[in-house]
């Protein structure tokens, strides 16, 4: 059967749109709190920078990801757990400087298992459509 074919590629071309329209709002807005003093920065509030820098690079790897998985390349599945694993990994330190105290906007309370719960979808559904389906080892 070809791998365009059903439900699960056309699944798998909507979570790459999904993928490259997220990765591309987060380089906008991440870029105008990083790089431009003005209404970005000032709407951002106590945002924390180990998070924001995390969010702003992985902005290029959602994009590259949603190509990949557009093209059903398997290095895109890959780079989809990988961006979910390093997100978890994110989200569990930024827990902790809350925890600890640290001044934090509470949107990033929600945006951050967002973001996990979102890249950990994408990344198992496209393992399961790009590699394990496939027979081909990790």
């Amino acid at each position: 059967m070809d791998k365009d074919a059903g439900k699960g590629g056309r699944v798998l071309k909507v979570l790459a749109a999904v993928a490259v329209a997220f990765g591309l709002m987060t380089l906008k807005e991440g870029g105008a709190v990083l790089f431009v003093d003005g209404a970005g920065r000032q709407a951002a509030g106590s945002y924390v920078p180990f998070v924001l820098w995390f969010n702003f690079l992985a902005g290029f790897a959602y994009v590259m990801a949603g190509v990949g998985l557009w093209l059903q390349r398997p290095w895109a599945a890959r780079l989809a757990v990988a961006i979910a694993l390093a997100s978890l990994l994110v989200l569990v330190a930024f827990l902790l400087f809350v925890m600890g105290g640290g001044a934090h906007e509470k949107r990033t309370l929600v945006a951050m298992p967002l973001r996990a719960l979102i890249w950990s979808g994408i990344g198992w559904w496209s393992w399961r459509r790009l590699l394990s389906a496939r027979g081909r080892s990790a």
